[in-house]
């Protein structure tokens, strides 16, 4: 236990959705808070370091207007200098008064240990309105704006003026200023986290509604949906595909249940019958030309059995889409006269007229093909009365495809039953005569065959009047889902009831992989 533990949190577990969103969420706000404060911090300092060189300025103004109108009155300019820097406590200036030599004439008290003369830059002229000054870190907390400028003194002497600016209430406020910006992101960052926490648990809500939802469905509860509900736009269309699944999956699950109970059907006749014949011929002691009676209906039931599961082989095998086809292509006329030939003892019995009209390439497999259009002629040939006529016409198509349409002047099949026709054990006849009748699957296997070309089969009928069964094959394609048919000459040996015997030369033998199965346009008689 512990070691299955050990090897998940090695391998890590996957993040929840909400724990993904909270986590873009915080990375993304602490970005953008982080760009903010950077942004804030550095308009602050660009904001501070203007106003003290303006105030440098300043104060280099007002030494330059006392030189210029009271050089005669040094009282004005000792005054500024030692009394009115030093008495400023939140702004503390220091001034320094320097002859047209370099000597010092007046500075502020201190200032010469502090701040020599060394530390300040060149004068800029007397009239400029922006003084050539930096900045001087004289230790890690004592840092100066140093600034220096000319002077001209009202009888033509010029002077230079010195003048700095304590920084370190400005250092203070910065470094106050500092950790409240951090306070602030450190906090708004855990606030996000826990609000994007929440935002992201609130929004993925529907999402755990819809798996709630999911898991009431089941194989029995398939007729429920999901879009019963309100879902959020991002969801409707989810909500809507997944309703669109379970409508597929509820009309699969209702065709299996039919198709389950169709084959029970289909199969319980025969066997009744063979159980019947079975019990009569047991019934007392029998002449052995009664028991050869017997066993002779017995194995008509057994071949119309062994027929219906080949058939139901065949459609598995045709839909299975791991296979491919080797298509060729070929005129469909010749397949459509081998059909009519075939069925033309069947046809003549019945006193109903078989037409065979137009030609057309078709690319595929000629088998496959004449097998739809034999269960075609068969099905035409079942529901037409004695004196119908059975039209074979093909035709090619303008966008270089082929059509194969079967026409009868039957019965006709109600509107309401053509959407069904081509599904497996389907018959018109409700009475389900499969002896008689067939099984119900030879449009099963028209369709099927289509598919695998990737064509089409449609229907339309009317009632007295007569139905029309079109086959459309699309032109050639670079790719097909079909099985790969190989012709084999000669005659083959087939198993039956585990014995070997002769069924003499097919005319159209073929194999899916391993499984052979012998072909007729009647059908699948055998295989093994």
């Amino acid at each position: 236990m512990f070691s299955k533990s050990a090897d998940f949190r090695k391998k890590g577990a996957p993040w929840s959705l909400t724990a993904r969103l909270t986590r873009h969420y915080v990375v993304s706000t602490a970005l953008i808070l982080s760009a903010a404060v950077f942004f804030l911090h550095w308009m602050l300092e660009r904001g501070l370091d203007a106003r003290d060189r303006a105030q440098v300025l300043s104060k280099a103004q007002v030494l330059q207007m006392l030189l210029r109108e009271h050089h005669d009155n040094p009282g004005f300019i000792i005054n500024e200098v030692e009394h009115e820097a030093a008495e400023n406590q939140s702004l503390k200036y220091y001034l320094r008064v320097l002859d047209g030599e370099g000597r010092t004439l007046i500075e502020t008290s201190g200032m010469k240990e502090l701040l020599p003369t060394s530390v300040f830059p060149p004068p800029a002229p007397a009239g400029a309105t922006q003084l050539a000054g930096g900045y001087t870190m004289l230790s890690q907390h004592a840092r100066y704006l140093v600034a220096a400028v000319e002077a001209e003194t009202g009888g033509g002497g010029k002077r230079c003026l010195q003048v700095a600016l304590d920084l370190s209430p400005t250092l203070e406020l910065i470094e106050g200023y500092h950790k409240v910006l951090l306070s602030v992101l450190l906090g708004a960052v855990a606030l996000m986290s826990l609000a994007g926490w929440s935002i992201a648990r609130r929004g993925i809500r529907p999402l755990t509604h819809l798996a709630e939802a999911t898991h009431r469905i089941s194989a029995s509860r398939l007729q429920e949906r999901v879009t019963a509900q309100d879902w959020p736009l991002e969801l409707t269309s989810l909500a809507g595909a997944f309703d669109e699944m379970l409508g597929r999956l509820e009309s699969s699950f209702q065709r299996l249940s039919d198709f389950s109970a169709d084959i029970a059907h289909a199969l319980r006749n025969p066997i009744n019958n063979l159980r019947g014949e079975a019990e009569v011929a047991l019934g007392h002691a029998r002449t052995p030309q009664e028991y050869q009676a017997v066993l002779g209906s017995s194995l008509e039931e057994l071949e119309r059995l062994s027929r219906m599961i080949d058939s139901l082989l065949f459609i598995a095998r045709i839909d299975d889409a791991s296979i491919a086809l080797e298509r060729v292509e070929f005129f469909v006329g010749r397949e459509m006269v081998a059909v009519k030939e075939f069925y033309e003892a069947v046809a003549a019995d019945a006193r109903i007229e078989v037409v065979c009209d137009g030609e057309t390439p078709v690319n595929g497999d000629p088998m496959l093909v004449r097998r739809a259009v034999s269960n075609l002629l068969a099905n035409a040939l079942k529901h037409t009365a004695a004196g119908g006529r059975v039209t074979i016409a093909a035709r090619p198509l303008p966008d270089g495809g082929a059509e194969i349409a079967v026409r009868d002047n039957g019965a006709g099949i109600p509107q309401e039953l053509l959407s069904r026709v081509f599904e497996r054990f389907f018959q018109v006849d409700k009475s389900r005569d499969l002896t008689a009748k067939g099984a119900g699957l030879g449009l099963a296997i028209v369709r099927s065959i289509m598919r695998l070309h990737g064509g089409e089969a449609t229907v339309q009928s009317a009632l007295g009047q007569g139905t029309t069964v079109t086959l459309r094959f699309p032109a050639e394609t670079g790719s097909a889902k079909m099985c790969l048919v190989s012709r084999i000459h000669g005659r083959i040996p087939v198993r039956a009831n585990g014995q070997g015997y002769d069924i003499g030369p097919p005319p159209l033998p073929y194999r899916f992989g391993n499984h052979m199965s012998v072909w007729s346009p009647l059908g699948l008689y055998c295989s093994s």
